[in-house]
């Protein structure tokens, strides 16, 4: 394992066990909003704080963009970038649905070269290296093979802390649900492409994502023999916050069904 994806393994595993020893005890949690539908309580700071203090003392001179305290060190075309997600899915996570995840990725030079999906709850460790391919628990990933639409299940999130874009977005679920053979909405977006990665979904498709949410899996899809692009298939998806991916036959097909809705402020 190259050695800063096993410091970032590391780190993972100790937000994990901040987030599982909290998981016993939700009433006892400080919850507080952020915006609309999107909560953080101490157990997001806690977990954040744990990481990063786990990837500074290994690599003190490393960036960092993470979800609760923002954006620290050189900013400004740095030579090696973290970004972080120290519990996607925290409602989830505050109603004791298992469901959410650890994400660390690490950017260098502008590249995605390391990326670590941590499910605490099911202790499953979904890592991946540039070049190297992708693991759960150290066992290979590749994407599913389905070429089918009609036999796919696919994954996607809905809309919940930006409402602007609702009604374009359910007009693509209308348009994909009787196409397919089922679609989930778990509710962590790492862990959605880390499911790709694994080939439990053929596809996924969300729209206004940040950075955080997404930087790992894709990593994790693209080092499993998948296909990651923005809602036109270019790779400007962390830049956009929207997202299609799957393994390249679906990848194709899914592009093609949600083209006829994009609009032009989505799209801007």
């Amino acid at each position: 394992m190259h050695p800063m994806l096993n410091t970032a393994v590391k780190a993972a595993r100790r937000a994990g066990g901040i987030i599982n020893r909290a998981s016993q005890n939700l009433d006892l949690l400080h919850v507080s909003r952020k915006a609309h539908s999107d909560f953080v309580s101490e157990v997001d700071s806690n977990a954040e704080d744990a990481i990063i203090k786990v990837l500074l003392e290994a690599y003190p001179k490393h960036s960092i963009l993470a979800e609760e305290s923002g954006a620290t060190g050189d900013q400004d075309e740095p030579e090696y970038q973290w970004i972080i997600d120290p519990l996607d899915g925290t409602t989830n996570f505050l109603h004791g649905f298992p469901q959410y995840s650890v994400s660390i990725a690490l950017k260098h030079r502008g590249v995605l070269t390391q990326a670590v999906v941590y499910d605490p709850t099911g202790n499953e460790l979904f890592t991946a290296s540039r070049g190297r391919g992708a693991y759960l628990n150290d066992h290979r990933l590749r994407v599913s093979k389905r070429n089918q639409f009609s036999e796919c299940l696919i994954g996607t999130g809905l809309p919940f802390r930006e409402l602007t874009h609702m009604d374009t977005y359910l007009s693509m679920l209308k348009d994909i649900i009787p196409r397919v053979a089922g679609i989930r909405r778990p509710g962590s977006a790492a862990l959605d492409l880390a499911y790709v990665a694994a080939g439990r979904y053929d596809g996924f498709w969300e729209i206004g994502l940040a950075p955080w949410d997404m930087a790992a899996g894709c990593l994790l899809i693209t080092e499993a023999g998948g296909l990651v692009g923005d809602l036109e298939g270019n790779e400007t998806y962390l830049e956009n916050g929207n997202i299609i991916a799957g393994n390249p036959k679906i990848f194709g097909q899914l592009l093609q069904v949600i083209a006829p809705h994009l609009t032009k402020e989505l799209m801007a």
